[in-house]
C-alpha cells in the first residue's frame, strides 16, 4: 500500500457512511476527503473500510492499516 491515494476512485463500505463514494482529493493520517456530484465528504480512517479502485483492480483495505500521514507511508520501507 506504497501508493498514492488521491486521486482514486473510492467507496466506503462501513456504516454510518457506507455508499459514500467518488474520488478521494485529499488524504491526511486519520481522514480521507471523497468528492462525489460537486460536494465533498471528510471520512475518517479508523473505524471504516474502504473499496478503492487502483490498476483496474477492487482492493478493500480497512483505515486503520492506512492510518499514516500521506508522505510517510509512501516513503515507508517494507
Amino acid at each position: 500500500m506504497r501508493f498514492e491515494f488521491i486521486g482514486l476512485d473510492v467507496v466506503v463500505l462501513s456504516s454510518p457512511y457506507s455508499g459514500v463514494s467518488g474520488k478521494v482529493v485529499d488524504e491526511t493520517k486519520n481522514t480521507f476527503t471523497i468528492s462525489s456530484a460537486g460536494t465533498e465528504r471528510m471520512v475518517p480512517k479508523p473505524g471504516n473500510e474502504f473499496r478503492f479502485v487502483h490498476e483496474g483492480r477492487n482492493m478493500d483495505i480497512k483505515g486503520t492499516e492506512i492510518q499514516h500521514r500521506p508522505e510517510d507511508r509512501i516513503k515507508k520501507v517494507r
